[in-house]
Parts: structure tokens; C-alpha cells; sequence
């Protein structure tokens, strides 16, 4: 089955403070590089990147620096494209 639509990012979204040193891409094999972005609703222009890192196995991603998020902040994955 071809899905119609495909997110090309991951979105997190936290309702309490967090530090987040790991999380998980269902469908990104490992080996891959991410791009983390602060995800900021105030702004609609660019975007701030947090980090890079690679995907683990099982779509785990370890971040060497936790990632300091706020109640209703979050932050935005986007894998980088195959060549």
C-alpha cells in the first residue's frame, strides 16, 4: 500500500518542561542524519537548529546535549534527503 501522504519532518510537542536526550523516528533506518530545529510558533520565518545526529537502531536517536524544552515548546526533525 502507497501512503497518499507523507510527512517529510517529525514534530514534538511536550505540555510540561522536559530534557530530552533521546527519541524515537518510526520509519527512519539507522545510519540516517537528522536536523533538529526549535520549533518557535511565534516566528514564521527560518528556523533555528538545536543539533544533528544520526539514527540509531530501532529509530532511536541519542543527542549528544539533552534538549532543554519549556511547557508548550517542542522541536522539529527533518531527515536528511538520500542522495
Amino acid at each position: 500500500m502507497i501512503a497518499l501522504y507523507h510527512e517529510s519532518q517529525f514534530t514534538f510537542r511536550f505540555g510540561d518542561d522536559r530534557v530530552v536526550s533521546r527519541f524515537h523516528l518510526e520509519g527512519v533506518e539507522a545510519g540516517r542524519r537528522v536536523s533538529v530545529f526549535k520549533l518557535d510558533a511565534t516566528k514564521n520565518h527560518g528556523r533555528v537548529r538545536i543539533t544533528m545526529a544520526t539514527v540509531g537502531a530501532g529509530g532511536w536517536v541519542d543527542v549528544g546535549e539533552p534538549i532543554l524544552v519549556r511547557a508548550g515548546e517542542g522541536f522539529v526533525v527533518v531527515p536528511e534527503e538520500l542522495t
